[in-house]
């Protein structure tokens, strides 16, 4: 699904009416209807409406929803935000057509103050809508800040006022939708983490835009789903032997920390690689054979892994899960960038042991792969004003560096060097635990290594992580799932990809 911005948004409207010979209200018609449709599905319909409108064609959302609502016997007030302009023609079309229905209409302006509402009513958000291009301010802030304090349930129509769609909204006076009715395609400013608070639940509303014009319209972000995976996901060959699917590497572990180099083995071994060889202190071998009898092992030192064997052989190399930043860990990383052409992964005490060394970070090699936290994507690249500029500087840097950046998240996002963006639709806030992150490390290294190349094999990974992690809460609960129980799930979640 692709991502469009404010401007792409306009024109896919514009080009709808266009194609199907239909005018504005008719769109906007549909708009509202969808909205109506979504209330009477999820039992809204009973209540006392409040429908806030601003003058834009957003406000005009509201009006046609107003209408519908009435001419349905459901009891709405409409308050519209005064701002002394006229409004867009839709708005005044729809203004007109609502005071042959009701007379309850109220004009908010300075010193009118603000309705009240009671337990159970419900509050249609249409102020402002995608087009907003400054933060709301004076009686529009005020009256937000009016609906935040004292309404329970509150719908927004296309995007919580007050929000940004395609850049940071951080600090703006943003509506608290406990769900929005959008339209069609996400709005980059749902994939935010920082706008998580805001936005509720979000549900697509189709309105009959243009199919051809998502089609032939270029976004340079995209919403993983069936469409894009369907495409990468290869059936293996009855054929085939185990040679056929390649040798992952990992280094990983050090004492204490030989969890994470199980749980990256296990997620690895879970994507269906011919071979794992996993390099390992010594102290952590015993561990790796009994937990994860089908990988083999290499000593790389006495208490902690290192990159200091030969790599000639490997289909590809994770390094970083469990590793800790030790005395030695830059130098083998030298060694490993200098001496390896296999594809590389890299994460976790990798990333920080680079961040610490900038000559480190200029030698990535070309076509790598980095899985970076927000924390650890800051300590590589400096900070960031907010979630918008960090999307922005990691399309920098992958750019710059020539890899692939995996940054992690509620959306984790794919980042690849010409600086196309996906975002992952899988997963939930029970993965917000330790060991996930090792296990992703674990299953794109072994897509890698078996079939994929770049980016299909951090996109399936990405998505095969969250699905699994879905599976896994469904069984578990979010609260009690655990790293392994996701591992587990794996192969249902490979099941579900090739249904």
């Amino acid at each position: 699904m692709k991502i469009f911005n404010c401007e792409q948004i306009k024109r896919w409207d514009a080009f709808t009416i266009r194609e199907q010979h239909i005018t504005a209200m008719v769109l906007m018609e549909r708009a509202a209807t969808a909205c109506f449709v979504w209330l009477l599905k999820n039992n809204f319909t009973k209540a006392q409406f409040h429908i806030f409108c601003g003058k834009g064609n957003n406000g005009g959302d509201g009006l046609a929803l107003a209408q519908i609502l009435l001419k349905n016997n459901i009891s709405v007030a409409v308050y519209i935000l005064e701002t002394g302009k006229p409004g867009s023609s839709e708005f005044q079309e729809n203004l007109t057509l609502l005071h042959r229905l009701t007379t309850s209409i109220h004009f908010i302006q300075p010193g009118t103050g603000f309705p009240q509402f009671n337990a159970g009513d419900i509050i249609i958000d249409a102020l402002f809508g995608t087009g907003l291009n400054k933060p709301a301010e004076g009686l529009a802030a005020e009256l937000i800040n009016h609906i935040n304090k004292n309404a329970l349930t509150v719908v927004s129509i296309d995007i919580p006022s007050g929000m940004f769609a395609d850049k940071s909204s951080l600090h703006n006076t943003i509506i608290s939708a406990t769900n929005t009715c959008s339209f069609q395609h996400y709005k980059l400013a749902f994939l935010l983490p920082e706008n998580g608070s805001f936005t509720g639940s979000i549900y697509l509303l189709d309105i009959g835009l243009s199919s051809r014009f998502a089609e032939i319209e270029n976004s340079s972000c995209e919403l993983l789903d069936n469409e894009i995976l369907t495409g990468i996901v290869k059936p293996r060959d009855r054929f085939a032997h185990k040679g056929n699917f390649g040798h992952a590497a990992l280094i990983a572990g050090s004492i204490g920390m030989m969890g994470a180099a199980v749980l990256a083995a296990k997620g690895c071994l879970a994507t269906g690689p011919g071979k794992l060889t996993c390099f390992v202190p010594a102290g952590g071998v015993e561990i790796m054979q009994v937990a994860a009898p089908e990988a083999m092992c290499r000593v790389t030192g006495n208490s902690y892994a290192g990159a200091e064997k030969n790599f000639d052989g490997f289909s590809a190399i994770g390094i970083g899960p469990g590793m800790l930043v030790q005395e030695g860990t830059a130098l083998h990383l030298k060694k490993l960038f200098s001496e390896n052409s296999a594809p590389m992964l890299l994460d976790a005490d990798a990333l920080n042991t680079i961040a610490a060394d900038e000559t480190l970070l200029q030698n990535i090699p070309l076509g790598s792969v980095i899985t970076p936290h927000p924390k650890e994507f800051e300590r590589l690249f400096g900070k960031t004003a907010n979630d918008a500029e960090m999307l922005q500087l990691a399309v920098k840097k992958a750019g710059e560096l020539n890899i692939y950046i995996v940054l992690k998240g509620h959306y984790t996002a794919i980042i690849t060097p010409p600086g196309r963006v996906y975002f992952n639709n899988t997963g939930n806030a029970g993965m917000a635990k330790g060991g996930m992150g090792d296990v992703l490390s674990g299953i794109i290294t072994g897509l890698m290594a078996s079939r994929y190349g770049l980016p299909e094999a951090a996109i399936l990974g990405v998505y095969l992580h969250g699905l699994a992690g879905d599976i896994a809460a469904d069984i578990y609960s979010q609260e009690a799932m655990q790293a392994s129980q996701l591992i587990s799930c794996m192969g249902e979640a490979w099941k579900k990809i090739h249904s």
